[in-house]
């Protein structure tokens, strides 16, 4: 796997700016967001929603011309997704979905996913290389154990019914209880923020996993 630099990501996005032809917006997220959020970690593909208002859906045939050409002039890997919530079977609820600008080219615009929403996607699939990756960017952007608890819990209570909810519950708690002091200082403790966690998810109180 080739590592993906800043400089890599700058020239994917300069190319799909050149190539486009509409504006659209792309929602970085996965590996190549933790890059721009302090992460370390070696990632090797550029993972994205993209976003294109109603009226210029009738270019979408020339929107995926350009993402392709520009993958190739910027030598880097892309996935892609109209709705990247499909991704995981963890959904998180809209009016909690959020992003914020990261810069604005010319018809391109690029939004980082919130890192609130990013970590409950990294928390739902919970492979080593998440919870690197969730450690670096959690320190870097000082995200808030509690408030990340209470949105884990929400996203549990309103997901579609699965088996992967039993995994992502067990996955939040173990991350809090064995990782937390590592993120969050000395001084964090797991219980409270659990506890949180789990009433947002709405579990009853003494509920075993």
């Amino acid at each position: 796997m080739v590592a993906l630099s800043h400089a890599d990501l700058t020239r994917f996005f300069g190319a799909l700016d050149r190539h486009l032809p509409c504006p659209s917006k792309i929602i970085l997220t996965g590996g190549s967001e933790a890059l721009l959020l302090g992460g370390q970690r070696p990632t090797g593909d550029i993972d994205f929603g993209l976003v294109v208002a109603d009226r210029y859906t009738r270019f979408w045939s020339d929107i995926e011309t350009a993402i392709a050409a520009a993958s190739v002039a910027a030598m880097v890997v892309v996935q892609y997704s109209t709705d990247i919530d499909r991704w995981s079977s963890v959904a998180i609820p809209p009016h909690r979905f959020k992003t914020r600008r990261y810069q604005r080219l010319s018809r391109l615009t690029v939004h980082l996913l919130d890192p609130l929403c990013w970590a409950v996607y990294k928390l739902a699939r919970y492979l080593e290389t998440d919870i690197t990756d969730l450690h670096a960017v959690l320190m870097c952007q000082q995200v808030s154990s509690f408030r990340l608890a209470r949105l884990c819990g929400e996203c549990l209570r309103t997901s579609p019914r699965s088996t992967q909810l039993f995994l992502f519950r067990q996955q939040v708690e173990h991350f809090f209880r064995t990782h937390g002091v590592h993120v969050w200082g000395a001084q964090f403790e797991s219980a409270p923020v659990i506890a949180v966690f789990r009433r947002a998810a709405g579990i009853p109180p003494g509920a075993s996993l």
